[in-house]
């Protein structure tokens, strides 16, 4: 087999696998979204349910069909993630410049109700600017900070955001007062559906391997370092958009 020839195949072979990844991707994509109609209609129908027929259920009935609507909803967050993490890396890498400040004030948005019902206090050193994708990164510090908020079991949960330049990248940090993490599961966490708590804490276990995925597709890497009962620092690098 000629040079030219053997070029062709792993050109041919690298075609075939983008378009079985596309073929993937709308395959979860359409899945998802056939699934988000029965689940809303379950979530409703409970709803109804338990509004029309407030005088007649016991209360185990009344629990019950809190719980339908909670599956429902947690089912429908799990089919959002599963969209989110199978449509990272299907395009070319970024070569945009994106600020980091209104990333992090997007994120914010996105996690005011876990702000606002765990009275959290999340403070940030001002960031800068890299090469990457907006909404991605916006979505990797929503989770980073739900996260530190989710799994905090103090009275006022606390995170803090910060970053700094390290030859031809920034580190980023999201460091958490939460109860931490043991050593051998400190790698670990950002495997796919892996819950360290069970069901303790809210969450469906994509949440962290989103973020790795994203961060490694920006040409990045990302890790934690935390001691038990001192807390959790998740960090990742991006490169510098100079």
């Amino acid at each position: 087999m000629s040079g030219s020839d053997s070029i062709r195949m792993e050109e041919e072979v690298h075609n075939q696998m983008d378009r079985a990844n596309a073929d993937f991707e709308e395959f979860v994509s359409r899945m998802a979204h056939n699934l988000r109609e029965p689940l809303r209609e379950i979530a409703s129908y409970s709803q109804l349910m338990s509004e029309t027929s407030a005088g007649s259920l016991d209360s185990g009935a009344g629990a019950y069909l809190a719980s339908i609507r909670e599956a429902a909803a947690r089912t429908q967050s799990l089919l959002a993630d599963v969209v989110d993490y199978w449509a990272v890396g299907g395009r070319d890498r970024p070569t945009s410049s994106t600020d980091m400040e209104p990333a992090l004030i997007q994120a914010l948005l996105c996690a005011e109700r876990q702000i606002t019902e765990r009275n959290a206090v999340v403070t940030h050193a001002p960031l800068p600017r890299v090469t990457g994708d907006f909404g991605l990164l916006t979505k990797v510090l929503h989770h980073l900070i739900k996260n530190a908020i989710e799994y905090c079991n103090e009275p006022s949960p606390r995170v803090h955001i910060a970053s700094r330049r390290v030859d031809l990248d920034w580190v980023f940090s999201v460091q958490d007062n939460g109860p931490g993490i043991e050593p051998a599961f400190q790698g670990r966490v950002f495997e796919v559906f892996r819950r360290l708590h069970g069901n303790e804490y809210p969450g469906n276990g994509l949440g962290l391997a989103f973020c790795a995925k994203v961060i490694e597709w920006h040409g990045g890497r990302i890790w934690v370092k935390s001691t038990l009962g001192a807390g959790s620092t998740f960090y990742f690098t991006l490169p510098a958009a100079d």
